[in-house]
């Protein structure tokens, strides 16, 4: 298994601090979630149902002609892999470590390059997967140039895949509308924009083919009713949304903000968070764990994410932790 954020009950137990006395940073997943209602008990009772209006809503929301629901987007990542022959795929690196885990693990022949690379070799490739924008290092791409990747390598029958489980926000560069193309695979997630993690619920953006063959891989009932039902409501919230999109892009600018104030000056980052490429991010993650904030240590490249405060007794927290990190060791 490999490292994500989220592990809180580990913290608490390794350095002997309640859960419930914790700041959790080390997501980014938005502290703003949408209010869930309570659900029906028929959603609990019966199976599932794929005709209950979930896909056409979710089309809506994220203009796409087509999308299958799936348990995460992280269900797709393991299962699209499977659907090609060997191929020759390029990955953004840094980026989401599952994606490269994936595509190893069914055999085929991975290269993880650095964003200016990856688009530049697209032409030797068979698949390109690129995360938009990245986490943790934030890259963002122009549309234009994504799709005449895409072009490149649909013409050989490759495939570009883009996870967007962070475009929620700042929704004008999906490519989901242009998803009908053969080869343009787009992941969202609901976890991060939402706030619903737990729901464990995602989407796939393709092709019918590429949907179908996905379709059959995964198997019957991919979303709990709960799930759907939770969902249908979310996705159709608009004016929540539009709330949620500042709330956000404001929230992160003052993290950042605070972060350069105490030396720490964001390397990159978008809505859901910041991030910290320094050698001494290990100090620095050890030291506010001892505080008890957690935030997301990366070994390679050493660096730190750091997700967004959810009120401002979470920011006051972060920025006295922070200023006694400098007291005691010097400015990070």
């Amino acid at each position: 298994m490999l490292e994500h954020g989220g592990r809180l009950l580990r913290a608490a137990r390794l350095h002997g601090i309640p859960v419930e006395d914790w700041l959790d940073l080390s997501t980014g997943i938005s502290p703003f979630a949408w209010p869930v209602p309570a659900v029906p008990p028929s959603a609990w009772a019966r199976l599932p149902e794929d005709d209950d209006g979930l896909a056409d809503i979710a089309c809506s929301y994220y203009g796409a002609p087509r999308v299958l629901p799936v348990a995460g987007s992280q269900a797709a990542i393991q299962a699209l892999p499977t659907l090609r022959r060997m191929s020759r795929v390029g990955l953004i690196s840094p980026g989401y470590n599952e994606h490269a885990h994936a595509w190893r693990r069914a055999g085929h022949q991975v290269e993880e390059l650095p964003a200016p690379a990856l688009l530049a070799q697209a032409t030797r490739l068979d698949v390109v997967v690129l995360i938009h924008p990245n986490n943790p290092g934030g890259e963002r791409f122009d549309r234009p140039d994504l799709l005449a990747c895409h072009e490149q390598l649909a013409a050989r029958g490759g495939w570009l895949v883009v996870d967007e489980a962070f475009m929620d926000a700042t929704p004008s560069e999906s490519l989901c509308a242009a998803s009908s193309r053969e080869g343009l695979v787009v992941l969202r997630s609901t976890g991060k924009f939402f706030g619903l993690a737990g729901a464990r619920a995602g989407f796939v953006a393709a092709s019918p083919s590429l949907l179908d063959a996905l379709r059959e891989r995964l198997g019957p009932w991919t979303l709990s009713g709960p799930s759907r039902y939770v969902l249908r409501q979310a996705l159709a919230d608009q004016a929540w949304q539009v709330e949620a999109s500042a709330r956000l892009l404001a929230c992160s600018e003052r993290l950042a903000a605070l972060l350069t104030t105490h030396g720490l000056t964001p390397t990159a980052g978008c809505a859901f968070f910041q991030w910290w490429r320094d050698e001494r991010a290990d100090g620095v993650h050890e030291a506010l764990a001892t505080q008890g904030i957690l935030t997301r240590r990366f070994e390679a490249p050493a660096s730190l994410r750091f997700g967004l405060p959810g009120d401002e007794a979470a920011f006051a927290r972060l920025d006295a932790a922070l200023a006694s990190l400098a007291l005691q060791a010097g400015s990070p």
